[in-house]
């Protein structure tokens, strides 16, 4: 490697200078690997730079286009006839002739309209950049987007010992050293279909319709997967339409990849005949009989009985979230001597035994009593439920309003332990996602989720009734930057920190509060916020869909309560 010379913007940095490689440039602490085009596809997408990079990919694009002087255009285009014409008197026939022939008549044709002025020749060169803090991640930008421009018809080309050249701003002159096959010669109309380079709609292959463009009505298609979070969020007042656009997103994605296992942690019991039709599990929470999950088994971690130690503390103090200091240390102490080389699997007696052995239980052992005679006592000894067919509800309806912190953060704990399992995709709806907002603790645990379950092919949508509580924390902030994509239905005000950490423009933040409700459109209307795009959408549903969802998301669960009415 050797110091770039020549290099104009930014050659010399705080870390020192440009440092070129054989297909990357280094400068500063940023990574840049260029990606040119060679030839292009016999048809172009509309829109081909929108379909080629994602909202959330770390690419750069250029584009240049040079206008060539009447004379050396019709010079150009003789060459070619003259040259197609020689080939001809020598070819033996079949396709080549064929090809041969239409490329005479073309330029021919296209020598006669630079004649008479109603086309011009350009000279064009479109240029990809993959950027990463490191070389590796840069490097995995650009193959990414080979693949997707490869499939769009392109042929690419990674300059190798060229990087100086090709990364050089863009100027006037079709002189300028560029790599070999930068440029492309085409018509006014060949350049004229490179636009619009990007399309309104989002249309991403293998993804799941998420929504019609409020603008044109154009489709806005999202793959999920395809992006480095596989976690969204849905923001919306009661009414807005979440719970029926949650359950639109799922039967999609379930269409989609029939292997998708879905856990739904549902604080309302909203989801239960939904779950039921789809052929899956209920665990109705205040039924025991039911059968139980023992939120002090290590299983969900792997094993790890410090990282179980650590939740199960989360756990508790999501359920008293008055502990005193020093309440809190001796529950950590009792937490690590409990599970520390545990040969059998710890419950709640466990617990208040090693708290008890801390010296006089006070409060602390008081408040515990709850799991050996109190109403929490049904959480109270070994994990009784069998195998779960997906997807799976978790149904919380009729737990009292104060422990549900404590159900959802051990909920979060074992749907956790069952995404690690398996190779599928796997998807974990949270509810209600504000109940473990409001607890630092159960926050922590939430936002680390979000961050490795990508780890797993897994993600999270997290649905509830506004992003404040998320954003008054700074671990909620990081958890907000982790999901790639935000749906933000009706709101019934957009606060300043909420508009300042999104982005969001004055006129969304206005336009927000006043989002048409399904009661009075027929639909949702929605800000969906996708890396830099902010597109406005519809949530429709078609006929089938909305018959479905409205009598699985509004009819009891069989054997089981009326549950309460859909959100819109």
């Amino acid at each position: 490697m050797a110091p770039l010379a020549g290099w104009e913007p930014g050659a010399v940095t705080e870390a020192g200078a440009a440092i070129e490689g054989t297909t990357w440039l280094r400068v500063g602490r940023s990574y840049r690997t260029p990606l040119l085009v060679r030839r292009f596809p016999p048809e172009l997408a509309f829109g081909f730079v929108g379909r080629a990079v994602r909202p959330t990919d770390a690419v750069e694009f250029a584009f240049e286009a040079v206008r060539l002087p009447a004379s050396r255009a019709l010079a150009l285009l003789q060459g070619a006839r003259s040259v197609a014409t020689a080939e001809l008197s020598h070819d033996g026939g079949g396709n080549a002739t064929a090809e041969l022939e239409v490329e005479r008549a073309s330029a021919e044709e296209l020598g006669h309209a630079v004649a008479r002025r109603t086309q011009e020749l350009w000279r064009v060169g479109l240029r990809w950049v993959g950027v990463g803090a490191s070389r590796a991640r840069a490097e995995a930008e650009r193959e990414r987007l080979a693949e997707r421009l490869t499939a769009l018809g392109f042929q690419t080309r990674v300059p190798r010992y060229e990087v100086r050249e090709a990364l050089r701003p863009a100027g006037h002159r079709p002189e300028d050293p560029r790599p070999e096959g930068y440029w492309q010669t085409v018509s006014s109309d060949g350049l004229a279909a490179l636009f619009p380079f990007v399309d309104e709609a989002i249309l991403e292959p293998g993804g799941t319709l998420v929504g019609l463009s409020l603008a044109d009505g154009s489709p806005v298609v999202l793959d999920r997967w395809g992006h480095a979070s596989h976690s969204w969020a849905v923001f919306g007042t009661t009414g807005a339409g979440k719970s029926f656009a949650s359950a639109l997103t799922l039967l999609r994605s379930r269409w989609m990849r029939p292997d998708l296992d879905i856990v739904i942690l549902d604080p309302l019991g909203e989801f239960s005949r939904f779950v039921h039709a789809l052929g899956g599990t209920v665990v109705p929470l205040r039924d025991p009989s039911a059968g139980r999950l023992n939120p002090l088994d290590p299983v969900t971690t792997g094993g790890d009985l410090p990282e179980k130690a650590s939740r199960a503390g989360a756990m508790v103090r999501a359920l008293f979230p008055t502990l005193a200091d020093e309440e809190g240390a001796v529950l950590d102490t009792a937490l690590g001597r409990l599970f520390d080389g545990a040969r059998s699997t710890p419950t709640f007696d466990d617990l208040l035994d090693e708290v008890a052995r801390s010296g006089p239980a006070g409060r602390l052992g008081t408040l515990l009593e709850v799991f050996r005679s109190g109403s929490l006592r049904s959480a109270n000894g070994p994990t009784t439920l069998g195998p779960l067919r997906s997807p799976v509800a978790v149904d919380l309806s009729g737990v009292p309003v104060d422990q549900l912190p404590f159900h959802l953060t051990y909920l979060l704990d074992w749907a956790y332990g069952r995404m690690r399992q398996g190779s599928g995709p796997k998807l974990l709806v949270v509810d209600e996602a504000h109940l473990l907002a409001r607890h630092p603790a159960t926050l922590d645990f939430l936002d680390r989720v979000v961050r490795h379950v990508r780890h797993f092919t897994a993600g999270l949508l997290l649905v509830t009734q506004g992003p404040d509580d998320f954003l008054a924390h700074p671990t909620g902030r990081s958890l907000l930057r982790n999901v790639s994509a935000t749906a933000f239905l009706r709101l019934p005000e957009v606060s300043n920190d909420c508009r300042a950490f999104f982005g969001l423009t004055s006129a969304e933040a206005e336009w927000l509060p006043k989002a048409r409700l399904p009661r009075d459109a027929g639909y949702s209307e929605s800000l969906w916020r996708i890396g830099e795009w902010h597109l406005p959408l519809a949530i429709v549903a078609s006929t089938p869909e909305f018959e479905f969802l409205e009598r699985t998301l509004r009819s009891p669960a069989p054997g089981g309560p009326a549950a309460p009415p859909r959100e819109g």
